[in-house]
């Protein structure tokens, strides 16, 4: 006889989050599921992530108007592929035999053109061997240098809205996090003097992320001091997400570890995928102090084998090719201007961002004589089915959507004539804000 446990009916059972009643068709294991993911009632909630609602939405629109093209800015991904010389290098490396193997925590090929990549963009000069470590896109970073710090009752400090990675994991380790609204009156950085003193004292992490994505700004030279001053004082560790930072129309590109001290506090995370068009390759890298890239590089051996290594050495050679960041960031530079150009006109108070390829802009409050949007997710949600206009909703620090550059156009012509339909489309709607 099996236990009475393990048989699929209908039990009531004390479960460490409480009282469980397995119905008939759940499996036994549906008890054992760790509570960083939701314990016994993983998979049972009925709440819908956005983007998942955008996706359903998009599929009912292409229904309801099956003649009607959707005009995507929801995209959140170059829609190019990596430049022709770049494939062409990998291309060839994929049949070198010595290619085949395990990189584990890389290969110098790799880490020496970020070395020569970070010394000629940021005049910031750094050891490959001890002070830069590639990761396999600038996620798992994120996911990673959390388990270097945190334990149950630490404490991250993050800007919302944001990339939530750092976060999620900071929650697995038993840890929490506090939020830094990114508001329009403190130019979308983060007032490290409005954490509560109890906080800062249990705080372990500050993560950020310049140019800032979903609100494109900047970080100014005058705050990244203030940062490294924060840190010292407080002693907590820095995680700058760079992600964006070759993206940057609003004078050259800025380093956190150009900041004097930066490098005695923290780390930066940079990424291939948005500034040379390397979405899929999953190629980054971890740079700064010697010590915390250490300990990441520790918890990474313990969870991957490294990135395959004709990609490492592919994303080398892009690296040495000042060109291609260049010719992305002047094409994302040119379709942000159309559309801050299309949407001004109807009443949207947007304006060029300082970097990324994000538009972020007030939602609007609802469109006169007809609907009232009670948040950005309602205003996306219009667009989306009255419109066929595809934008991402951000509700966590006042209600703003946001637009993407990174549709699909082959070519300026077609950019102008989605220009065109998006004004077409929306030309007799007025907006409330």
């Amino acid at each position: 006889m099996y236990p009475v446990s393990r048989l699929l009916v209908t039990s009531t059972m004390n479960c460490s989050s409480g009282m469980f009643r397995r119905t008939m068709t759940d499996p036994y294991f549906q008890q054992l599921f760790a509570d960083r993911i939701g314990g016994a009632d993983y998979g049972k909630g009925t709440d819908i992530y956005k983007f998942e609602k955008i996706k359903r939405a998009k599929r009912q629109a292409l229904a309801d108007h099956p003649d009607r093209e959707l005009v995507d800015y929801g995209i959140g991904e170059n829609d190019s592929p990596a430049d022709e010389s770049v494939r062409r290098q990998m291309a060839e490396e994929i049949h070198k035999p010595e290619n085949r193997g395990y990189a584990d925590n890389g290969v110098a090929e790799f880490t020496q053109a970020v070395a020569r990549f970070m010394q000629r963009q940021f005049d910031v000069e750094l050891d490959p061997v001890t002070e830069i470590n590639h990761c396999i896109g600038s996620k798992t970073a994120l996911s990673m240098l959390p388990a270097c710090f945190i334990n149950p009752g630490d404490v991250t400090l993050m800007t919302v809205p944001g990339y939530p990675v750092a976060g999620t994991h900071t929650r697995y380790y038993g840890g929490s996090v506090f939020q830094l609204p990114l508001l329009p009156e403190n130019n979308f950085l983060p007032d490290l003097t409005s954490i509560p003193a109890d906080i800062v004292q249990k705080a372990k992490l500050l993560v950020l992320n310049y140019p800032n994505s979903p609100t494109g700004r900047l970080a100014t030279e005058e705050f990244y001091t203030d940062v490294v001053e924060f840190a010292r004082t407080n002693e907590i560790v820095v995680v700058q997400d760079a992600a964006h930072v070759l993206l940057t129309f609003d004078g050259p590109p800025r380093s956190f570890l150009q900041t004097p001290g930066a490098r005695e506090v923290g780390v930066e995370v940079h990424s291939l995928s948005k500034g040379y068009d390397m979405i899929g390759w999953r190629i980054g890298w971890v740079c700064g102090n010697s010590t915390i890239v250490q300990a990441f590089s520790d918890v990474k051996d313990n969870s991957d084998s490294g990135q395959f290594i004709a990609i490492q050495k592919s994303a080398a050679a892009a690296l040495d090719d000042e060109s291609i960041p260049g010719r992305i960031r002047q094409k994302y530079h040119r379709r942000l201007e159309k559309l801050v150009a299309i949407l001004q006109p109807l009443g949207f108070q947007c304006q060029m961002p300082g970097g990324s390829y994000f538009l972020y802009t007030r939602a609007p409050g609802g469109v006169e004589g007809g609907p009232s949007f009670e948040s950005a997710e309602s205003a996306s949600q219009y667009l989306i089915t009255e419109h066929g206009i595809v934008t991402v909703p951000w509700d966590d620090a006042g209600a703003f959507l946001r637009f993407s550059a990174t549709y699909v156009a082959g070519d300026e012509a077609a950019e102008d004539r989605l220009m065109e339909e998006t004004a077409s489309r929306l030309g007799g709607v007025e907006f409330t804000f």
